[in-house]
């Protein structure tokens, strides 16, 4: 945390249990080593006691996410036993925590709030390099666990790492990445200092010294490190490929007509998004309008009471000046006038406070990414077709059901839909239970019931029509096969196998109907 007031314990929770009108989004809530059984107690055990240390000055709250790869979802018991043994293997084992699992994205995910102060010795505790103890941890728990293998060695420089954040979550395409995907190469290729700044002018760009290093400059002022686009490209290394250092003249970079600019538009996808991306710039450019003109409106508001406030305070005066009295009373209903106009003004400053942070929040222009996932949720085919071409994007594992290979209907989200997820995955209620839908197959939640597997087949009918199949455990087909058979769903799996299950079962249930019957008609003549 830049500012330790981020690192407030009870806005962190109330982030994490707030379900955003979301049904998966809130999952579990687990606390440790705190008397309380409830978060909201235990938020206030643990700032008790962070209240104890009087001496830290740094951020007494420890926030780690713990995510897991698309489709994985591990059960309960193993959830716990990794949040504990990483707790334990940062020095948190005895320390107070509160976990949140998360279920509202694409990857599972688990948040961790720990209190970085010790319940009894109230020493503060921070792991040296703890992203390597992490590494360590992560790839064991991965192997003991059978989880997917993640790559837990820090090979990137922070700026690599922030463009491909931006990249991967915000969906626009960065500099960094622009240069790398589109004059890399060239530059590698240059043999002298004018070619390798020759191929930075036909891209826009420029080379320029700042502090010991190199950096490398778009038009519009965005930079970055010129080794981040490559080792070699360091001041040293360019120095003794090329000689003394040479830098382009102001001049010559100013009359340069770019073959290529940067431009901050969305990754490359499998489907043209122009013209969406279009309708994103109208919109973030009217968002800005707009706040701009609330803005205006707000302080002239506040200027209009400030001028009201004190022109009442100065007739106030007018008024004790015309009356007289004595010079003791006069100068206490001055201070009284002063004081009754300074509170007015604070309280008028307080209000404007106020209104710019909700203009601002009202008028914050979306990421590429979110803005596609609320005209997602509107119902936008075009908008939900665009997540789902993302490079990034990936389809459903696990337990689905879904259409046969080019047999699927084609529809758009509808109403019943809980969220959209940044790979395009629209989450939808049904019944008492969740299903997630890719486009080609729907995933149902673990905490499903027989009566959710049958809403979700019914629900499943609706999207891809009668013909379905099933992946996922053999446990979870029987399951399916079952609900299928018992309920009488028109229904057919692609699977002969499968098919031929619930061929059987409904023979058998059919048989068992009919052997019912006389023993029913034997029992009406009895009594």
């Amino acid at each position: 945390m830049q500012s330790v007031k981020k690192s407030d314990f009870s806005s962190l929770l109330d982030y994490l249990t707030d379900d955003q009108n979301k049904r998966e989004r809130v999952v579990a809530t687990s606390i440790t080593n705190c008397q309380s059984v409830d978060w909201k107690s235990a938020v206030f055990e643990v700032m008790a006691t962070q209240g104890l240390n009087t001496r830290a000055e740094a951020d007494k709250t420890y926030h780690l996410i713990v995510s897991f790869r698309a489709g994985e979802r591990p059960d309960d018991k193993i959830l716990a036993a990794i949040e504990s043994k990483l707790c334990e293997g940062l020095g948190y084992g005895d320390h107070q925590r509160v976990s949140v699992t998360h279920e509202d994205t694409d990857n599972l995910h688990l948040h961790i709030a720990i209190n970085k102060i010790h319940p009894t010795r109230l020493t503060m505790h921070s792991p040296y390099r703890d992203y390597k103890i992490l590494g360590q941890l992560c790839a064991a728990l991965e192997f003991q666990y059978g989880l997917e293998r993640d790559n837990h060695l820090a090979i990137k420089v922070g700026s690599e790492n922030r463009a491909q954040d931006m990249e991967q979550h915000a969906g626009v395409e960065s500099l960094l990445g622009w240069i790398k995907r589109e004059c890399l190469v060239p530059l590698q290729k240059a043999a002298s200092w004018a070619e390798f700044h020759q191929v930075l002018m036909d891209h826009g760009l420029a080379l320029k010294e700042r502090g010991n290093g190199l950096i490398i400059v778009d038009d519009s002022g965005v930079m970055v490190k010129a080794s981040s686009v490559a080792r070699e490209f360091s001041k040293h290394q360019l120095v003794n490929k090329f000689g003394e250092l040479v830098l382009t003249a102001k001049s010559a970079a100013h009359d340069a007509i770019p073959k290529k600019k940067y431009e901050a538009r969305p990754v490359r996808s499998r489907i043209d998004t122009t013209v969406l991306f279009g309708r994103y710039q109208q919109e973030k450019e009217n968002m800005r309008t707009h706040r701009s003109e609330h803005l205006k409106q707000a302080k002239a508001l506040k200027n209009r009471q400030v001028s009201a406030v004190k022109t009442k305070a100065k007739l106030k005066r007018s008024t004790i000046k015309l009356t007289g009295g004595s010079k003791p009373e006069m100068r206490l209903l001055y201070t009284l006038t002063s004081q009754s106009a300074k509170r007015e003004l604070d309280q008028v400053n307080q209000r404007y406070r106020l209104e710019r942070e909700s203009i601002v929040k009202q008028f914050q222009p979306l990421q590429w990414v979110d803005w596609l996932r609320r005209q997602a949720a509107k119902g936008d085919s075009d908008a939900l077709a665009a997540l789902r071409a993302r490079s990034v994007a990936q389809g459903l594992q696990g337990n689905t059901i879904g259409a046969k290979v080019g047999k699927r209907i084609k529809m758009t989200i509808n109403t019943e839909l809980d969220s959209v997820t940044k790979k395009g995955i629209v989450i939808y209620s049904v019944g008492s239970s969740v299903i997630r839908d890719d486009g080609d197959r729907l995933h149902v939640s673990r905490s499903a019931t027989r009566e959710d597997l049958q809403a979700a087949l019914q629900f499943t009918m609706t999207r891809f029509g009668s013909h379905i199949t099933v992946q996922g455990t053999t446990e979870f087909k029987a399951q399916i096969v079952e609900v299928a058979a018992t309920t009488k769903l028109p229904l057919t799996f692609a699977d002969a196998g499968l098919e031929h299950q619930r061929l059987a079962l409904v023979k058998q249930s059919i048989v068992a109907a009919q052997l019912d019957k006389p023993l029913r008609r034997l029992a009406f003549r009895k009594n």
